[in-house]
């Protein structure tokens, strides 16, 4: 495992704990896994309450943000819920980018995060 993948991990497990606030039923599938499915995919989180999924979440590094991982947030997007990409802070125009090139805006919420180590 490399450490982008271990990261990626990491974060969505985080992401996952962050979310039960939100969301009462979270199921995640770490880096290669596939073990919670959705319409024939296997996003990083999915999000739901009462049983109704209500959107999906993938977690993007800064290696992973090429114009082919666009092309599965286009599968992803027409899934007929809302996508979440969680990606780098300073990857967000790079990333936004992306999104309108694959007419992807009004399908997909962009967020950030940021690892700050103060001593």
């Amino acid at each position: 495992m490399t450490k982008e993948e271990f990261f990626h991990d990491w974060l969505v497990s985080y992401l996952q704990r962050r979310l039960a606030r939100d969301y009462k039923e979270i199921l995640a599938n770490d880096q290669g896994e596939k073990r919670h499915e959705f319409k024939g995919q296997y996003p990083d989180l999915i999000l739901a309450n009462q049983g109704m999924v209500l959107a999906i979440m993938e977690v993007e590094t800064e290696g992973s943000i090429t114009p082919e991982r666009a092309e599965r947030w286009k599968e992803l997007a027409g899934l007929g819920v809302k996508l979440i990409l969680m990606v780098p802070a300073h990857t967000r125009p790079k990333v936004m980018e992306l999104v309108w090139q694959k007419g992807l805006a009004d399908k997909v919420g962009v967020g950030s995060y940021e690892i700050s180590i103060k001593m």
